[in-house]
């Protein structure tokens, strides 16, 4: 019995994920999908540069002096949209040698470039999956990207649309309660970009729950000593950054059983070929 015919890829799926980290759209663009490419496009630079707009480009002057390296900036979640990341530094870079004050949209202005970066990241992953096979099915709440996106919003939320609602129950429960339980520990601290820029991106990998602690607690001034404050921001930080491996076991799930549900079409196909 022949084996079933192999579908052609769409394109390399290295490089329509290189392309879209350097400009959102531009790795579907090289696919073939314009439309969806300029939507991508519009989207994800849209947010930056409101961002931008919004905080007068001033993000990266949080760093203090002695932490302006070349490299440091890369730390931030505005990376995964390199194109819009390398333009705000060259353009602002770290801003004046001297202090100046921030506007009053600051905290919006940057939680909105920190966001596109993220979205271009899981535009990243839609350009590979793309890449590797011409999928012409709908959206679907178990699409790969989409699953991932979703467990960024809100820890959980991926592996619930995904059917696996006792782990997605256990996420949230872990990962949001180690952030509600790092800002009360550090009594709010942890919610400030500008006082811990760092902590704040690890923290910013909560999504939702992160942005709504710091709009509705993150402009609260640190008035006296706090204990707990160092162990609030770990706790805090490093429950965003266990969301990223949970959207990686997100992608992986739903990845693998779509690849499953792609060999079992093909090899339907392969049988009725050779009848």
């Amino acid at each position: 019995m022949s084996s079933p015919p192999r579908t052609p890829q769409a394109g390399a799926p290295g490089a329509a994920v290189l392309l879209t980290w350097f400009v959102p759209g531009a790795g579907h663009l090289y696919l073939g999908r314009p439309v969806f490419a300029l939507a991508a496009f519009v989207l994800v630079e849209g947010l930056y540069f409101l961002g931008l707009y919004l905080s007068a480009g001033m993000g990266f002057e949080f760093l203090q002096e002695e932490l302006r390296g070349p490299f440091t900036p890369a730390l931030a979640p505005e990376a995964g949209n390199l194109g819009g990341f390398l333009w705000q530094m060259r353009e602002y870079g770290y801003g004046m040698p001297f202090p100046r004050p921030y506007p009053a949209t600051m905290a919006l202005g940057v939680t909105l470039t920190s966001t596109s970066g993220v979205l271009n990241a899981c535009l990243m992953v839609q350009a590979h999956l793309d890449a590797r096979s011409p999928r012409t099915q709908p959206p679907s709440l178990r699409s790969p990207a989409l699953a991932v996106l979703l467990a960024w919003l809100v820890p959980g939320l991926g592996h619930f649309v995904q059917g696996r609602r006792l782990r997605g129950a256990m996420v949230f429960l872990m990962l949001v309660g180690m952030l509600a339980m790092g800002t009360a520990l550090a009594e709010g601290a942890n919610l400030s970009r500008e006082m811990h820029f760092f902590y704040w991106g690890g923290q910013f990998m909560s999504g939702l729950p992160a942005m709504a602690l710091e709009a509705l607690h993150g402009g609260q001034r640190v008035q006296s000593f706090v204990a707990y404050a160092e162990a609030g921001l770990v706790i805090a930080s490093v429950g965003g950054l266990l969301n990223i491996m949970a959207m990686l076991d997100v992608f992986g799930y739903s990845d693998g059983h779509l690849a499953a549900g792609d060999a079992t079409a093909a090899g339907s196909a392969g049988v009725e070929v050779a009848a």
